[in-house]
C-alpha cells in the first residue's frame, strides 16, 4: 500500500472517533484535497476492498482497511510522544510523526516503545 492510501485510512479512522458518519466530503476537508482526489482514492480502496461505501454516503473501514489505518495511526501516536518528549514542540512533532509514520520499520517502532517504557 501507498502513503496516500495509508494517510486515507487513517483519516477514515480518525473522522470515525470524532463522528458518527464519515463521507467523501469529510475526507476532503480533513486533508484539504480536492473532492475529485478523493473520488479516485475511494475508488482505489474500494476496489482492493479496504474500505465499503454505503448507500447514505458513509464510508466503512474493512478488517483488512482497519488493520493499516491503526498501524499507522498507533505510530503516529508514538512517534508524536517521543518526539515531544526529546524536545520537540507538540505541533511540530505531530506534523514530522506524519511524515515518518508510514515508513518507520517495525524494528524501530519497538525500539522506541521499549524506550519510553524505560523514562
Amino acid at each position: 500500500m501507498q502513503e496516500s492510501g495509508e494517510m486515507y485510512l487513517e483519516s477514515i479512522l480518525v473522522l470515525k472517533e470524532k463522528q458518527e458518519l464519515v463521507r467523501a466530503v469529510d475526507i476532503g476537508a480533513y486533508l484539504g484535497f480536492s473532492k475529485p482526489s478523493v473520488s479516485r482514492a475511494l475508488s482505489l480502496l474500494r476496489k482492493d476492498e479496504y474500505v465499503t461505501v454505503e448507500d447514505s454516503g458513509n464510508i466503512l473501514l474493512t478488517e483488512k482497511g482497519k488493520a493499516v489505518a491503526e498501524r499507522v495511526y498507533d505510530n503516529h501516536k508514538l512517534l508524536t510522544k517521543f518526539l515531544t518528549e526529546i524536545g520537540v514542540s507538540p505541533e511540530t512533532a505531530s506534523k514530522d510523526a506524519c511524515k515518518i509514520e508510514h515508513d518507520i520499520s517495525s524494528e524501530s517502532v519497538e525500539a522506541i516503545k521499549k524506550f519510553l517504557k524505560t523514562r
